[in-house]
């Protein structure tokens, strides 16, 4: 399958081989930041892919207001196989976690959300979670 995304769309924002999105943010996520990302996030989920998304929280600020506005408006209808934050402290891990609450809430979409202390575990965690997904779905057929 092509490419979902342009390398200039959001630059801070990459697809491995596994197929997962990456991204590791400094500083605060703004309006413009979330609003980049869930277009990301949606050309994926738009493309007939799952999205899976590794997060390195390790030096990212604080989720603006505008931004978790952004993020609960602009993820509508998009399903994620799984979320995974590793690095994050523990007040990126409560603003994390009452965002997502959020964005679920508002979506309707509920959606598998979990923090780690490395990148390894975190992966490990998604390609463990896009398995049981996989297999769920082949049953299903």
């Amino acid at each position: 399958m092509s490419e979902p995304r342009s390398d200039d769309a959001c630059p801070f924002l990459r697809q491995d081989a596994d197929g997962i999105l990456c991204f590791a943010l400094e500083g605060d996520i703004s309006d413009e930041i979330a609003r980049s990302l869930c277009a990301e996030f949606r050309r994926v989920w738009e493309s007939g892919r799952e999205v899976f998304v590794l997060s390195d929280a390790r030096r990212v600020g604080t989720l603006t207001a505008a931004a978790r506005s952004a993020l609960a408006g602009e993820l509508r209808g998009v399903r994620f196989g799984g979320v995974a934050c590793f690095g994050a402290s523990f007040s990126v891990r409560v603003v994390t976690t009452l965002a997502s609450r959020s964005v679920q809430f508002f979506t309707g979409e509920v959606y598998p959300l979990a923090f780690f202390d490395t990148e390894d575990e975190a992966r490990a965690w998604l390609l463990a979670q896009r398995g049981a997904l996989r297999a769920t779905q082949r049953q299903g057929a």
